[in-house]
């Protein structure tokens, strides 16, 4: 009888014990997903008002930008894009975000729908994208992107 009297609090000690252990971690990674959620939010922004500091500053000299028809460009071609207004976001929206992180890596998914103008013609388009951010010096910086159509289409 003694003993699961003993048990008890041995058991209190321990949960204690493993929940000061594990809530630092969720809650750095819950810390980390906010920043992250509002370094997609500015990347956004930055993309509609074609700003190329905050493009500059979101994104890593090393990004590879894939585009849904194949195209790939680097930072600095990305860049001008939008910048020049050959590919003009008028609307942006995300829609169902996962955020994961695994180190210094993350991966964000979310879908797309906008209103463009592709060197001047309007269209709308529903895309899916992964973008995979790495930590750099610090800060959370767009090293990938990747764009699919969704849904899928029937071959």
């Amino acid at each position: 009888m003694s003993h699961s009297r003993l048990s008890h609090p041995v058991m209190k000690k321990i949960l204690l014990i493993a929940s000061l252990c594990i809530s630092p971690l969720s809650m750095a990674d819950n810390s980390e997903i906010d920043v992250l959620s509002k370094k997609v939010e500015q990347l956004r922004i930055a993309m509609i008002d074609g700003d190329a500091k905050a493009l500059q500053q979101l994104s890593s000299p090393q990004l590879s930008y894939g585009h849904s028809g194949g195209h790939i460009e680097d930072q600095q071609a990305f860049i001008e894009k939008i910048v020049s207004g050959k590919s003009d976001f008028v609307t942006m929206e995300l829609a169902d975000q996962t955020i994961s992180i695994s180190g210094d890596v993350a991966l964000v998914r979310h879908n797309l729908n906008a209103d463009i103008k592709d060197g001047g013609v309007p269209n709308t388009i529903h895309l899916g994208v992964l973008l995979v951010w790495q930590k750099q010096a610090g800060e959370w910086k767009l090293l990938a992107r990747q764009a699919f159509k969704y849904p899928p289409q029937a071959q």
